[in-house]
């Protein structure tokens, strides 16, 4: 099972590199324009991305600064933005190499946010929704890069499994 979660939080800093190298290609009018995306924005969504893998660190660690708000803005330059995102997906590699077979089969406490319930949890479960919602909100952002007749770059884990080698024996 680590192995798995290895390639994903591999694959999660792959795709992000990706996703904030298309968006950098924007105008600052057209990255914060809203385009009725759940988070508005492409600066909107890639900022609850952010907001949302902090607030699962801490759930999962114990550690780490969390926003208050899952629509919260964290950073207004997308450069600053993107410094932090790359910090959060190390944060990111080094909480799941550190993970042992037992922290797997173990259980996490949290706290929810939107209406305030304590949860007991398997910790594999939430890493696996950990890893699909960062997807799910990359694919909202690959969206709002093509709407901009960007050509976004391919996402797809099999292309990244392929230049990576992970997942692939």
């Amino acid at each position: 099972m680590k192995p798995h979660f290895a390639m994903m939080a591999a694959y999660n800093a792959w795709c992000n590199e990706r996703i904030y190298e298309a968006a950098a290609q924007l105008s600052d009018e057209d990255y914060r324009a809203d385009r009725g995306a759940f988070f508005k924005s492409l600066h909107g969504t890639l900022n609850h991305i952010l907001v949302a893998d902090r607030i699962w660190l801490k759930r999962f660690t114990g550690e780490g600064e969390v926003a208050n708000r899952l629509d919260a803005i964290l950073f207004e330059s997308l450069s600053d933005l993107k410094e932090a995102r790359r910090k959060e997906d190390e944060r990111i590699v080094a909480y799941v190499d550190g993970l042992s077979a037992a922290d797997l089969v173990g259980r996490i406490r949290y706290r929810t946010m939107s209406s305030p319930t304590d949860i007991e949890q398997p910790l594999a479960p939430a890493l696996m929704h950990f890893f699909n919602h960062q997807t799910h909100h990359r694919g909202q952002a690959h969206c709002l890069l093509t709407s901009f007749g960007l050509d976004a770059p391919s996402l797809d884990l099999i292309a990244f499994q392929r230049i990576s080698g992970m997942g692939m024996t």
